[in-house]
């Protein structure tokens, strides 16, 4: 289970992103980066957040520690911006809570991740359809000068099709990845050493083990996926075929 808090203060909002997530302190004195179950992108964009991050965690990827933050409803009345407020309102109970990272900046090319690191975070994102590590929204932070990457909520693009073209783990799993305009790829080392490096820690076993740590409140029901059980071994089938067919996505990658 990922860790639960509680949110005990909204500090501010941060505008820099489209779902607008807020700066939260909370019931253990940390701070947090909180994306919000009522932003426009939905619950969809937390699953996916959660399942990337800790699928990067577990390659030894640098990622900031992730918690289940419960926002209670009073908190809205004190926050004086409408926008903000109306957010607030529409996510009381289980949010996304990201741990911050005070005194990091956004990822500029000047203190770059090793080659192999760098490899890793490609691959990563190929694996996981993430097209959002350009250089207009590297989605990378320099924290004591070393490189963490930061919001996933773009990959795993497949459960937007839930319900309206059903579960087709097939067609995610061939989808090719254009690594062309990634961020890293002026500084990425050697990508078929990455691929068997990766591919090899990521078991049917890490997969459910990941998914496992989605709460089913995240999981919206779709047509044959009327739980959260079904709602996890889909994902894991759509990560899993993707990984057995690699050779449609990452030969093209690369």
């Amino acid at each position: 289970m990922l860790p639960h808090i509680t949110a005990t203060r909204f500090v501010t909002p941060l505008r820099e992103g489209g779902s607008l997530p807020g700066l939260v302190e909370a019931s253990d004195d940390g701070t947090y980066v909180v994306k919000f179950r009522g932003a426009g992108q939905g619950l969809k964009v937390l699953v996916a957040e959660v399942v990337v991050g800790e699928l990067a965690r577990r390659l030894g990827i640098r990622v900031p520690e992730l918690a289940v933050i419960d926002m209670p409803a009073a908190i809205a009345r004190y926050e004086a911006d409408e926008e903000v407020q109306d957010l607030l309102n529409a996510s009381p109970g289980a949010n996304l809570a990201v741990d911050f990272l005070p005194g990091s900046f956004g990822y500029d090319g000047s203190r770059a991740p090793s080659a192999e690191e760098a490899a890793d975070i490609v691959w990563l994102d190929a694996f996981t359809a993430n097209v959002d590590r350009t250089w207009s929204n590297p989605n990378l932070l320099v924290w004591h000068r070393e490189v963490w990457a930061i919001d996933h909520g773009a990959a795993i693009w497949f459960h937007h099709s839930w319900p309206s073209r059903g579960a087709d783990a097939s067609r995610f799993a061939i989808q090719p990845f254009d690594t062309s305009e990634h961020v890293l790829g002026d500084v990425v080392g050697d990508l078929a050493a990455a691929h068997q490096r990766c591919s090899a820690l990521l078991t049917p076993e890490v997969l459910t083990e990941v998914l496992g740590l989605v709460p089913d409140e995240w999981l919206e029901p779709a047509p044959g996926l009327d739980g959260p059980a079904e709602l996890r071994a889909a994902y894991v089938d759509h990560l899993t075929r993707r990984l057995e067919q690699a050779e449609s996505w990452w030969e093209a990658a690369r």
